[in-house]
């Protein structure tokens, strides 16, 4: 890692090495925020922040995000991992205890629109963004001289549709060689695989235009435009086999007129689509996001 991007960590990391998130998704039934609040407690912990929401109290599906300071917690999370997990199995919980210091490593995946791309680098330099951007890969490579300054490695591996899935392979070796945690698509202009997705499943964040599934395809704004739409938004999901469905993070509008030409739809556009990547990319690196099928749970 350069100087300057262990440099973004240094207050950060010092601040809350106590720290921790834990993450729960069960059967609704009563007595499972007792269990797990006697169980913190029992362990020294005091919890700082805490959301819960039920899709059914009767017979639905609870969720659950504490975040809690805990002294030590780094060299006692295994020993807290192994004592939990029979209440885990005792109400059927899918869990995850994760450190607030466990930097996750991301790669961004651009094409040659740079909105996006430029706004996460903005909130990674300003510290709004707490992650260690290890890598961008492009399929083109006109943003080498926006990305590297800062010491991040930009890689350009060109797609075509006879390179594919040589193209992926590459990539996916690098993601593996770079530990990788998520992926972030800031207008990559490239389907991604069904066999690529399976790799990195709940990982893979991705952003577009919210006409969907209106105007799909080639020139959305200019076909929004002759049509006369009054609203303009833009949609972040997790990538799923199915082509821009997968479960929604965060979504934004904007109101427009008969005012508005197309290079204006496309400006305002690119500022909503920008805003929305940032934050549900902030969201998922603080564990704020829980997939519940083909939907999320966001404790923002």
């Amino acid at each position: 890692m350069s100087t300057f991007r262990q440099h973004r960590w240094q207050s950060f990391l010092q601040g809350y090495e106590h720290r921790a998130r834990l993450l729960i998704s069960c059967p609704d039934r009563p007595g499972i925020v007792a269990a797990v609040t006697s169980f913190l407690y029992e362990h020294g912990a005091n919890i700082v922040e805490s959301s819960q929401y039920s899709t059914d109290p009767e017979g639905g599906t609870f969720f659950l995000r504490l975040e809690f300071d805990c002294l030590n917690v780094a060299d006692r999370k295994e020993t807290i991992e192994a004592a939990f997990a029979p209440i885990a199995e005792e109400f059927g919980m899918t869990w995850q205890l994760r450190l607030h210091n466990d930097i996750r490593r991301i790669a961004i995946f651009v094409s040659k629109a740079e909105h996006c791309l430029l706004e996460l680098l903005w909130q990674w330099q300003a510290g709004e963004l707490i992650a260690d951007i290890a890598l961008v890969i492009s399929n083109h490579p006109d943003l080498r001289d926006v990305v590297e300054p800062l010491g991040i490695p930009y890689v350009h591996i060109p797609v075509t549709k006879e390179t594919k899935a040589d193209a992926e392979a590459e990539q996916i070796r690098l993601l593996r060689d770079y530990r990788i945690d998520t992926i972030v698509l800031a207008r990559y202009m490239q389907i991604l695989s069904p066999a690529f997705v399976a790799e990195f499943p709940g990982r893979i964040i991705n952003i577009h235009h919210s006409f969907l599934p209106a105007f799909i395809g080639a020139r959305p704004y200019e076909r929004a435009y002759e049509r006369g739409v009054k609203l303009i938004g833009a949609t972040s999901h997790y990538v799923t086999d199915d082509l821009d469905e997968g479960p929604i993070i965060e979504q934004d509008v904007a109101r427009v007129d008969h005012r508005h030409h197309p290079d204006d739809l496309k400006r305002i556009g690119r500022l909503i689509e920008k805003t929305v990547l940032a934050r549900a990319l902030r969201w998922h690196l603080e564990d704020r996001v829980i997939i519940h099928g083909n939907k999320t749970i966001v404790f923002y």
